[in-house]
């Protein structure tokens, strides 16, 4: 069975926290408030939001491939 897989492009994060917010069990926020994936949560461990946390970033850093993600 393929995964997704979860992509945070760090250089566009400006720390807007959106993901963490729509997607808590998978995103989290570094000490500096920029995204970052939880241990072990880099195929998105199934959860249902991680693409509307994808639409949430107001500069689109982050993307979601595989499937059900594009």
């Amino acid at each position: 069975m393929a995964t997704q897989h979860i992509g945070i492009d760090t250089g566009l994060c400006i720390g807007a926290g959106q993901c963490a917010l729509a997607a808590p069990k998978v995103f989290t926020q570094d000490d500096d408030g920029y995204s970052t994936l939880l241990p072990g949560r880099e195929d998105g461990a199934a959860d249902p939001m991680v693409r509307e946390a994808a639409r949430a970033c107001p500069v689109g850093a982050i993307t979601v491939t595989g499937p059900d993600g594009g």
